[in-house]
């Protein structure tokens, strides 16, 4: 199999100076390539001088992690399956093998994950994925070792390759023909779910999603936006909107609509609590924008519904809210 490790970098040149190596040394059979999204510091020239044998695929501007993934991929045709890594992940020796093997060891598998940790607190799990991601019926993320912003220490104990919702796309070893045969990412999204957009379709469509912990990768996070960030705030609130109303069934998509505003408008009433006026108007700023987006989102859930092969039974049919408020701060206080 022609394997393709794909990193998207946006002014990412420092990132690429500390993990880059590690990519490069320890992902052996398979090509490494660096897609730049219309950088303006010294990435580019920081790969010419540096890093000869890591192939380049130039955009003209910045399109997002989304359509940036979709156009640079678009380049990458000739090969079978593509792992998108993030460009602050740093990936020790036998992490690439572990995801490919798994990735091939079912045809309905369509993505795998690693096992997540983080690069400040290697004994802990790493917020962007930990050990394979879930949603609750109200579409709210969380994984295998992090529920909410709590994270575990890995003791080992979510170390069984499972079938989960979504996996990271951090590190998102996927098959090409079925990237391709969905579509892609969401480039409407332009960063943050679109990963577990994605997932859910390949579900809807009859595919698994696979973590496999004999992988590991370490994540720095947070090397774009902060979480505490606006336009953080802004994309995951619309993009999770979205993709509700994109892929959840009728009914769970009636029970979002009925609960999704109360919660949404207590959540902008905690920022102005806690004095961020500018995470409050992000959460209405991304209200606002998902209904104005609401008719071609319409038309894409009508493609998306039309054939649907499987509802994903790993939704959670709780509230993660609730469980965490009342002491479900780790994964298995939900079993």
């Amino acid at each position: 199999m022609k394997v393709a490790v794909v990193i998207l970098n946006y002014n990412g040149e420092e990132h690429l100076r500390r993990f880059l190596p590690s990519v490069v040394s320890n992902s052996g059979g398979a090509d490494i390539v660096v897609a730049d999204n219309g950088s303006t510091d010294g990435s580019l020239e920081l790969l010419e001088r540096e890093f000869t044998t890591v192939r380049r695929v130039v955009l003209d501007k910045n399109y997002g992690f989304a359509e940036g993934y979709n156009r640079a991929l678009a380049e990458l045709a000739e090969y079978d399956s593509y792992v998108l890594l993030n460009s602050d992940v740093q990936t020790p020796k036998g992490w690439l093998e572990p995801l490919v093997e798994r990735l091939y060891s079912a045809p309905d598998i369509a993505a795998v994950g690693p096992k997540i940790l983080s690069v400040v607190n290697p004994e802990k799990f790493e917020y962007a994925g930990a050990a394979g991601g879930f949603i609750d019926y109200l579409g709210y993320p969380f994984c295998r070792g992090r529920i909410l912003s709590v994270t575990e220490t890995d003791e080992g104990q979510y170390d069984d390759s499972r079938e989960v919702f979504w996996v990271s796309g951090a590190a998102f070893c996927v098959k090409r023909e079925v990237y391709n045969a969905l579509g892609g990412l969401c480039g409407g999204f332009f960063a943050h779910m679109e990963e577990i957009d994605l997932c859910w379709r390949m579900q809807l469509a009859g595919w698994r999603v696979v973590v496999e912990p004999k992988s590991c990768v370490y994540h720095l996070g947070g090397g774009t936006l902060q979480s505490t960030s606006p336009r953080k705030i802004y994309f995951n609130h619309r993009n999770n909107l979205a993709m509700l109303f994109r892929c959840a069934s009728p009914l769970q998509r009636c029970v979002v609509a009925v609960v999704r505003p109360l919660l949404d408008i207590a959540a902008a009433a905690s920022y102005i609590a806690g004095g961020d006026v500018k995470g409050a108007k992000a959460v209405f700023s991304a209200w606002r924008d998902f209904l104005r987006w609401h008719s071609r989102l319409a038309s894409e859930r009508r493609v998306i519904r039309c054939d649907v092969k499987s509802e994903s039974y790993n939704i959670y049919k709780g509230m993660i809210v609730l469980r965490y408020l009342f002491g479900g701060r780790k994964f298995k206080d939900l079993l």
